[in-house]
């Protein structure tokens, strides 16, 4: 940073990448724990519909997994637009 000029594009993304993965991840996990719990009470509530249960929260999951991999994938480009 030269002095008076303020801060560059490269140092906001510096600061905000990180940022945005640990947001993403505290995010992704406390959805897969909402949604495990409530596909876990669902079971106990009606053991006869675990299997479609257990189906649906496995897609949901992958579901909430792929966003935070897009994350992931959005930080190593924006990684490169750092000097």
């Amino acid at each position: 940073m030269n002095p008076g000029t303020g801060w560059t594009a490269g140092m906001w993304l510096a600061i905000t990448v990180p940022f945005s993965l640990g947001a993403a991840a505290v995010a992704s996990a406390l959805g897969l724990s909402r949604a495990v719990s409530a596909a876990l009470d669902a079971i106990a509530r009606q053991p006869e519909a675990s299997g479609q249960i257990q189906t649906a929260m496995i897609i949901g999951c992958a579901l909430i997994e792929a966003l935070t991999i897009y994350v992931l994938v959005i930080a190593f480009v924006l990684q490169g637009k750092i000097s």
